[in-house]
């Protein structure tokens, strides 16, 4: 709420009428002092406009979004939890409505490491909250640039699914003071390995969730759009041990970059593999993904925010990963071509291990921009005309076995 509700409703409280009479003059008053103060308008400073650039390293590696209220970070505190803990709880922050129900909690918390801190949203659905609840699959949700915890829960509706299919779903956030456009920092080869940085920062906070909540370790699965999908391919890189599948929408593929520029590049589809350099590297600086992890890729062959070539990447990433398996038999690749009820069309290919598990899934979606697949319109960066990329992923992650 900012300053002027709080004046007018205070005035309102004391039983003068701001509509009309005396009052309505009085409180234009206000309203203009306010403004020519720099006080009437959001509560949070301005976001730099698209192709503005900003202060920091940390620059916007995304398009611009629109904003939807309710932000972990606005209502939780950052103060570090003493060495000993390794969360802090704080006062729930009041979720985006389309994605709470009457019997789940959706929960504002914070998370302190050495790695940093950060604020993040936790979806318990109603199957959590029984009485010696058993443990529970947990999916990570990693948000795009400019998006916050409540905006991602709104456009991908992943707590509507773990409603109907029981498991819980955390939604880190990313915080202003690390990128200004509250982007994941996968460009960085500072957050592109184990110890340290953002990788480190999430996955201890998915360890000290799972370790206080119904959660099934060797079933937690992490995705994200655009900047958060970079960042869960990355999750999968430097912690195969703790994510069972990996889900990218509209994302990019391991060592895709190592600053601003790489990044750029990388976005417009001029990857180069292999040239990333990272701290603590022998000298060839090289770092192929090495880890086979199951992973599922949504990316619009119109996306001109992030050129769906780096889709394409994933997937070669992840077979090449299996391929160098010892002992690993050949994968099988099938394809479909399909539209959903709205008219999106779109082609579905299926590598498959001898066994019939489904080790790399990948759908491109034909006219598609940089949104999320199926979403609602009530988050940012959604296209509701696609398949549902949240139930597919779901699939995906639930038919794979434990990590």
């Amino acid at each position: 709420m900012n300053i002027q509700d709080t004046i007018e409703r205070a005035l309102k409280a004391a039983g003068l009428n701001t509509t009309s009479g005396p009052m309505r003059g009085v409180t234009e008053t206000i309203r203009k002092a306010l403004s020519s103060a720099g006080l009437g308008g959001a509560t949070e400073p301005p976001r730099a406009a698209p192709g503005q650039s900003t202060p920091r390293d940390g620059d916007t590696i995304e398009v611009a979004a629109r904003e939807v209220a309710g932000s972990a970070e606005a209502g939780t505190p950052t103060a570090r939890a003493p060495a000993a803990r390794k969360s802090a709880a704080a006062k729930p922050a009041k979720p985006a409505e389309t994605a709470e129900t009457a019997e789940g909690q959706f929960l504002g918390r914070s998370f302190s490491s050495a790695a940093g801190t950060r604020a993040y949203k936790l979806y318990l659905p109603p199957q959590a909250a029984k009485a010696q609840a058993k443990a529970l699959p947990m999916v990570v949700m990693l948000h795009g640039c400019t998006q916050s915890a409540d905006d991602f829960a709104a456009g991908t509706q992943m707590n509507r699914l773990a409603d109907q299919h029981g498991f819980l779903v955390l939604y880190p956030e990313q915080a202003a003071s690390a990128n200004p456009s509250r982007c994941w920092n996968w460009f960085s080869p500072h957050d592109q390995v184990r110890e340290g940085g953002e990788p480190a920062l999430i996955a201890g906070m998915v360890q000290a969730v799972a370790a206080e909540q119904p959660v099934e370790p060797r079933r937690i699965y992490v995705a994200g759009l655009s900047a958060g999908a970079a960042m869960a391919v990355i999750l999968g890189q430097t912690h195969p041990e703790l994510f069972a599948a990996v889900g990218a929408h509209s994302g990019l593929p391991y060592a895709a970059a190592h600053d601003i520029p790489s990044a750029m590049a990388a976005m417009k589809g001029r990857v180069v593999m292999g040239r990333a350099h990272f701290p603590g590297t022998p000298e060839d600086p090289r770092r192929p993904a090495t880890q086979a992890v199951p992973v599922i890729v949504f990316h619009g062959d119109r996306d001109h925010t992030v050129q769906q070539s780096n889709g394409d990447q994933i997937v070669s990433q992840a077979l090449a990963a299996y391929a160098s398996e010892a002992g690993k038999n050949g994968v099988e690749a099938s394809s479909e071509e399909g539209s959903t009820d709205a008219g999106q069309r779109y082609t579905r290919t299926r590598h498959l291990a001898a066994d019939g598990r489904c080790l790399v899934e990948a759908w491109t979606l034909h006219g598609a921009g940089h949104a999320w697949s199926g979403g609602n319109a009530e988050g940012s960066f959604t296209d509701q005309k696609g398949p549902d990329a949240s139930a597919e992923m779901l699939r995906f992650f639930l038919a794979q076995p434990a990590a």
